[in-house]
């Protein structure tokens, strides 16, 4: 008796992602050794979807201005100074290389720094 059910991708015994199925007769579960024939995968589709984000949600550009502090990623960061959400962000290496990298934000909206060591 299987304690998984449902799903033909799933190991029924254990639970396990299965492998797809190769040139052998049979799927084997890598995790408990559970065995099926490919016959039972004939006729199956896959589907895959990737969605993107749109790019003026992922980084902000400002046209006009040189000022680089503001060009790059967007992440949900809540700015300490004006309390609104958005701020990119830059790494650098300023310690040592056997320690971490030091992260910089800059908020897009009253362009406020932090900093963080990481």
């Amino acid at each position: 008796m299987s304690c998984f059910g449902g799903d033909p991708n799933f190991c029924p015994e254990c639970g396990n992602v299965l492998p797809l199925p190769g040139i052998q007769d049979t799927v084997r579960c890598p995790r408990c050794s559970f065995c099926i024939p490919v016959a039972e995968f004939s006729g199956q589709k896959i589907h895959s979807t990737v969605i993107f984000n749109p790019v003026e949600q992922s980084s902000v550009v400002l046209e006009d201005e040189e000022d680089s502090e503001l060009k790059g990623p967007v992440i949900d960061r809540r700015c300490s100074r004006c309390n609104k959400e958005g701020m990119v962000y830059h790494t650098r290496q300023m310690r040592s290389a056997d320690e971490g990298q030091t992260v910089f934000f800059t908020c897009i909206h009253c362009r406020y720094q932090e900093k963080e060591d990481s």
